[in-house]
């Protein structure tokens, strides 16, 4: 059963932070005023999808991995803890910042800034979980 859960859940959180990112970008980049403020409103919304998804993928990935640290798996372990932390410390913050200011059409150099940083910290978010898709699948054939 956890060999399903762990691959939903993961698909899950890659479909939800990849919406998000897109979502701000396209908004940012062709979108009116109007159309940046409901994507910045809105995305605070979707942690009650993202986060459920990610302490289930890192739940099950952990009871996956049986305790071993090692090789491939040792680095999807390390990924999803700089994953988990900049989640945490970055993008929460950073879309509960932006969706308040979004809020009060306050669209100033902080906002940009915070904006630049959300983007980064989320394709970096993107990219580990892609790899930790890419190495779940090199397992499942050695399995």
């Amino acid at each position: 059963m956890l060999k399903m859960i762990h691959p939903v859940a993961g698909a899950i959180a890659l479909l939800t932070i990849s919406t998000f990112w897109l979502s701000t970008l396209f908004a940012e980049l062709f979108g009116s005023e109007a159309f940046v403020v409901s994507v910045k409103t809105s995305i605070p919304w979707g942690f009650f999808v993202l986060v459920p998804a990610l302490m289930t993928v890192g739940g099950t990935g952990f009871v996956l991995s049986k305790g071993g640290r090692a090789g491939v798996i040792g680095g999807k372990l390390k990924r999803m803890a700089f994953i988990a932390a900049n989640g945490l410390l970055v993008l929460i913050p950073a879309a509960l910042f932006l969706a308040s200011k979004a809020r009060a059409g306050e669209f100033d150099k902080a906002f940009y800034a915070v904006q630049a940083l959300e983007l980064l910290a989320g394709v970096t978010n993107i990219t580990l979980l892609g790899l930790n898709v890419r190495d779940g699948l090199r397992l499942r054939r050695h399995a």
